[in-house]
């Protein structure tokens, strides 16, 4: 054990003339490395601190206004027009300094409140341009002369070198959009899947809503945004994550998947040392708030608050609810492997290890005999089957003596590491290689992933990686850009040695992993294998489909003028209407981080446009030029929502809020009741690519990312996840259930429709296109 190899460090003799004391000097030696990295750690957050609170300005412009305000003095001009005066007339102990201390304080404090109101002045100029959305509106590659003004404005404000939480502060509050544009909005959008009945009863439960309890559902709402930095995201995480009492695991967790095409190196215990290591480099940087943020053209900044809970983060199971609960500077992480917890230390001497000590650790576990103790095979199957029976077990079983000492140590960790011990990835020569790799980073064995960790890290016996993440903290995205930072960095910066080991040095004095205690009553046991049961019914009812469409890509559909995610949102609607034969309700999520702590939003991608561009490929009697010119006006439309969904104008998180806040009033709202019990039969979501650019694809084509994925939503549904990789790329993410007998065909579909319909643009848009189709696809027009 860790603490035992320690121990002998300091020893003590009690002998008659007193107590003979021995120090280690190694431990003497760790001990002062310790107090010097925590304090240099300190001293760094301080600074960085002081950096992100005075943005956008610098603590060397209150030197500059103090020496100007001092200047000021020797001149005789006074341009704080007799405050400065004032303030030293009513100095507390005046009359025990001289005139000249008396002058030069009063000139540092009114050149100090000067400072901040300049600050504040910056900050709320700031905010206010960043309050401007008219940009986002503007065609593709058109820039009107107001925006440039605008964006030249924001740069200017902006300052320079911005730390990752620097423009929090000038961030703006999501704006509450108006009860009748909302409802407006959201009668267009059910329109095309209601029949002229139906339409009509929702028509007058809208109108009815409006006329009665809205105005004052909406008071509450505007209440909130002025008093909260954001209206929807606390009731957001809140009532749709944490107060859910089903399983997380498939229905709520979502996962990531390694390089597509590359394999650093083969060897397991390796490839985990230098990601774990990468890891804690992207935590340190997170800590200390030294990432820069994230922004839209190079300017426009999105918040950050989701990154804070990346690690050392845990959702803790509740009767009614679960919470987050999210620890600082935590210095382990817990692995699994072959049904075994094991407790290994990521810092020695005050640094973390590097990662051939962390390949070592790692290969002692895989080296590891023992067998698993009663009970802790199966064990994290709790955090995959139902809520609330969790809940109970943690207060009855784990609350007291080894068992909440090894929990402590699995929930305060960075992160969960498994261990597994299969191979898994993309592999070409087999046709559903990506399917099994997808199954084992959403589900595993229902008990070899800790579902309630913020990040589960996954490896494999041939070195492939993976992540299964808790939704609650954060979205893709934040999970995401982690992922490429630790990937560039390992590929490319740590590397590995000929025979693929980790570079460094072997240090054999690291103190061995330690194995977490267990002891489960058989009426505990009972309940983990009843977990173990909900959960594996669960895991193996979901069918999974991972396809790259490599016909053609984001190249070819830019060059046709139209947005890639409107193009594929139109295929995945025909695709869905050919295999359903009618539309559903579609759920695209939307980003709304331009705003103080924003997270997502949805975009009903079914519109009227888009069903009549269906069913135009589906009529005989249209032409091809009929069918493109219905095109660019669903594209048009989908992009609009798409903006309007960014820009804090969408209509679900809206109708959300009202609901939650009827209510806590008690009100009752039969059109509120029947907008969220709608079903999302088709759910869908594109994962960002490069939001780092570590990596040129362009040069180093096979370093792309594979994307990750979602179970579905509906029973009856599907999930579709997809990322747009480079030029010439798309991975497909497709999830339904195979208890449901009539989602069994989308994936051809989907094949079969993005290449009709790029064939259609492309057909209207350049002969060299049409040409390269024809030679390289053999397509025809007719």
């Amino acid at each position: 054990m860790a603490e035992a190899h320690q121990a002998v460090g300091f020893q003590f003799t009690v002998r008659p003339d007193g107590v003979d004391i021995k120090l280690s000097q190694e431990v003497i030696k760790n001990i002062y490395h310790s107090g010097v990295t925590a304090w240099k750690k300190k001293a760094i957050q301080f600074k960085n601190g002081v950096l992100t609170g005075v943005y956008p300005a610098s603590p060397s412009s209150w030197l500059i206004v103090v020496i100007a305000m001092m200047s000021s003095l020797y001149i005789h001009i006074d341009p704080s027009l007799g405050m400065i005066d004032a303030i030293k007339d009513n100095l507390p102990h005046r009359d025990c300094m001289s005139v000249q201390t008396r002058a030069v304080l009063s000139s540092v404090l009114f050149a100090t409140g000067l400072w901040l109101f300049l600050i504040y002045l910056l900050r709320y100029a700031l905010k206010a341009l960043l309050s401007y959305h008219g940009w986002i509106f503007e065609s593709h590659g058109k820039m009107s002369t107001s925006t440039r003004v605008w964006l030249s404005l924001v740069k200017m404000l902006s300052g320079r070198r911005p730390l990752l939480y620097s423009f929090q502060a000038s961030l703006p509050r999501l704006p509450v959009p108006s009860v009748k544009d909302t409802i407006h909005r959201y009668l267009k959008s059910v329109r095309p899947l209601l029949d002229n009945e139906q339409y009509n009863q929702m028509e007058i439960l809208a109108y009815d809503f409006k006329n009665s309890i809205a105005a004052q559902l909406q008071r509450y709402l505007i209440l909130k945004s002025w008093w909260a930095t954001n209206y929807v995201s606390d009731w957001w995480e809140e009532y749709i994550y944490l107060r859910g009492r089903g399983p997380i695991m498939v229905n709520s967790n979502f996962y990531v998947m390694d390089l597509l095409y590359i394999t650093p190196t083969h060897r397991q215990a390796a490839r985990v040392g230098n990601v774990v290591h990468a890891m804690l480099q992207y935590r340190r940087k997170l800590e200390r708030g030294e990432h820069a943020p994230l922004r839209a053209l190079g300017t426009v900044p999105m918040c950050s608050t989701q990154m804070e809970r990346m690690f050392n983060t845990t959702r803790i199971p509740g009767i009614e609810t679960d919470i987050v609960q999210h620890l600082t500077d935590r210095k382990h992480l817990v692995v699994y492997h072959k049904g075994r917890f094991f407790q290994v230390w990521l810092y020695t001497g005050g640094r973390h290890l590097l990662p051939s000590e962390l390949e070592t650790q790692f290969q002692r576990i895989l080296n590891d005999t023992s067998e698993p103790q009663p009970g802790e095979l199966k064990l994290a199957a709790l955090t995959a089957g139902n809520r609330v029976p969790w809940a109970r077990a943690r207060v009855k079983y784990f609350s007291q003596g080894v068992n909440k000492v090894s929990l402590d140590a699995i929930e305060s960790a960075a992160l969960f590491l498994t261990l597994d011990d299969e191979p898994q990835g993309y592999d070409p020569t087999k046709t559903n290689s990506l399917d099994t790799y997808a199954k084992s980073l959403l589900h595993g064995k229902c008990y070899d992933r800790w579902f309630d960790k913020s990040v589960t890290l996954i490896s494999y016996t041939n070195g492939k990686m993976g992540i299964n993440a808790e939704h609650s903290w954060a979205d893709a995205p934040i999970v995401g850009h982690m992922w490429e930072y630790v990937l560039a960095t390992d590929c490319f910066h740590l590397g590995y040695t000929e025979e693929g080991h980790c570079k460094g040095d072997v240090n054999k004095g690291l103190p061995q992993p330690t194995r977490l205690q267990w002891k489960f009553p058989a009426e505990c046991q009972e309940i983990i294998e009843s977990s173990y049961l909900l959960a594996k019914q669960i895991a193996d009812d979901v069918d999974f489909h991972g396809c790259l469409f490599t016909e053609f890509g984001k190249g070819l559909i830019k060059k046709c003028r139209t947005s890639p995610d409107a193009f594929i949102q139109l295929a995945l609607q025909l695709a869905q209407f050919r295999d359903q034969g009618v539309f559903c309700l579609t759920y695209e999520s939307s980003m709304t981080r331009m705003f103080r702590d924003g997270r997502t939003e949805t975009v009903r991608s079914c519109t009227a446009e888009a069903v009549a561009f269906v069913r135009a490929m589906g009529d005989a009697g249209k032409t091809n030029a009929q069918r493109l010119g219905l095109f660019w006006k669903a594209a048009d439309k989908h992009q609009n929502m798409y903006r309007l969904a960014m820009t804090g104008s969408g209509i679900d998180r809206h109708l959300f809020c009202l609901y939650i806040v009827s209510k806590y009033l008690g009100a009752d709202s039969p059109f509120l009741k029947k907008v969220l019990s709608e079903p999302w039969k088709l759910s869908t979501s594109q994962t960002p690519q490069q939001q780092l650019s570590l990596v040129d694809i362009n040069k180093f084509p096979k370093y792309v990312g594979a994307g990750g994925g979602f179970g579905p939503v509906a029973d009856d549904g599907y999930g579709v996840s997809y990322i747009i990789v480079g030029e010439n790329l798309i991975t497909f993410h497709i999830s339904s259930k195979f208890s449901c007998p009539d989602t069994l065909y989308l994936v051809p579909d989907i094949h079969m429709n993005i290449y009709k319909a790029g064939c259609l643009i492309a057909h209207s848009s350049s002969v060299h296109l049409v040409t390269t189709l024809r030679t390289k696809f053999k397509w025809t027009r007719s």
